[in-house]
């Protein structure tokens, strides 16, 4: 059955005329039209017309989007959306100026959270994740990231990871599993480091990598977390056994886990907030995707990614949210968007090709959704303006009106 998305004032394509990512000065070319209609058939985009030139009766499905805004489905690449308990005490002590790295070191921060996932079973985890969810679904994305990290044993990785393969087979959105192991050392290992790395490298990977339990393998490379050479060490059984890489690094220090994950061929290197002068170009002529999380520096209240430099240096920068319970405790993309744009220096429409291709291209799906192009999914966040600024400068506001994933609403705010 053909769908058509009839008459919306713009529709913002995010073209990338075959390349599926953007770089530099290529991410303010948001491939914008007016007076076209999207024809959709089954799970792809069949085509884009001139709205004068279609005849509605040719199809079985019309969703009116007359004085609204198109745009792909967006792309959240990079969540620990899976976690319990509440860090709100923390938060406290954030704001009366202890830092988060203090806060680790007291057995706060991440081991907090570990302790509460610890202590929920498969059932209250899936059941605690479903609103949060939801709530990305009501904002537009169509392909959501999301790690484990917060078991950091066998048996508690593991059950995350089933938390999420479950929730993807109940939401019809396409949720991408990422293995979080390494990040940071729980409890029981503070002392003893290297048992945790075998763990890691002869227990869990092989294990994830044997039930498909992850695409990619992640880290922490941070002078409170693992080192560069621990973190190649993880990374190259990973890269073994198949999974794919991506890398926290470059947060509050530099130890050497950007030219790792670089040379290690990353998907994404993420956080950025401390990278130097001198490894901007570094990172900027790579092929990895560059993802930035405006969210951290808000919420610690610390310096921002060097945005503008590289875009300016032709990096692939992305955006995200980063949502989790300690350092980004933010779901709401319309208010990451305009700290970009604020704190970053970041254009409008540079922001919606890092938060729709380049975050696409930070998962490896680039090929298949991120921009609306003939013969790619019919993945779609119909937004509820006549000016695609809106979505930007309406701080806090989800304007996002219909979601569509592969063709077919799965949210409608007027229904819903």
């Amino acid at each position: 059955m053909k769908t058509l998305i009839y008459n919306p004032t713009q529709i913002l394509t995010v073209n990338s005329e075959g390349k599926n990512f953007k770089r530099g000065k290529e991410l303010s070319d948001i491939g914008l039209l007016t007076d076209h209609s999207i024809v959709l058939e089954n799970d792809l985009i069949k085509d884009i017309i001139p709205t004068s030139k279609i005849d509605k009766r040719k199809f079985g499905n019309i969703i009116d989007a007359s004085n609204k805004t198109v745009l792909p489905g967006l792309v959240e690449c990079h969540t620990h959306t899976v976690f319990a308990g509440s860090r709100a005490n923390e938060f406290r002590q954030k704001i009366a100026g202890v830092s988060y790295e203090e806060i680790a070191k007291q057995g706060g921060g991440i081991n907090s959270t570990v302790q509460a996932v610890r202590n929920s079973t498969f059932d209250e985890l899936v059941n605690i994740v479903k609103p949060r969810i939801q709530n990305f679904i009501k904002q537009g994305v169509t392909t959501l990231e999301i790690k484990s990290g917060y078991g950091l044993s066998f048996y508690d990785e593991i059950k995350i990871l089933q938390v999420i393969k479950h929730l993807n087979s109940i939401y019809e959105i396409d949720i991408i599993p990422t293995f979080l192991g390494a990040h940071t050392f729980p409890p029981e290992y503070k002392n003893d480091n290297e048992q945790y790395i075998k763990i890691i490298c002869k227990e869990l990977l092989p294990y994830i990598a044997k039930n498909k339990l992850a695409k990619f393998c992640d880290g922490f490379c941070e002078s409170t977390a693992f080192s560069a050479d621990q973190i190649k060490t993880i990374f190259s059984k990973a890269t073994e056994l198949g999974l794919q890489l991506k890398l926290h690094t470059e947060q509050f220090n530099n130890i050497g886990g950007l030219k790792t994950a670089i040379e290690m061929n990353a998907v994404s290197v993420d956080h950025l907030e401390v990278i130097s002068d001198n490894d901007i170009n570094l990172a900027a002529e790579s092929e990895t995707v560059l993802v930035l999380l405006p969210g951290v520096s808000y919420f610690l209240n610390y310096d921002f990614a060097p945005a503008r430099k590289l875009i300016d240096a032709e990096g692939i920068v992305a955006l995200a949210t980063d949502y989790n319970p300690g350092s980004s405790h933010i779901s709401n993309i319309s208010l990451i968007m305009n700290l970009a744009a604020i704190k970053m220096k970041m254009s409008i429409e540079e922001i919606i090709s890092a938060y729709t291709i380049n975050s696409a291209k930070a998962l490896n799906v680039s090929t298949n959704v991120g921009s609306i192009e003939i013969n790619k999914k019919a993945d779609l966040s119909i937004f509820d303006t006549q000016e695609y600024s809106d979505i930007v400068y309406n701080v806090g506001n989800n304007l996002n009106t219909i979601t569509v994933k592969n063709g077919k609403v799965i949210y409608n705010s007027e229904m819903n």
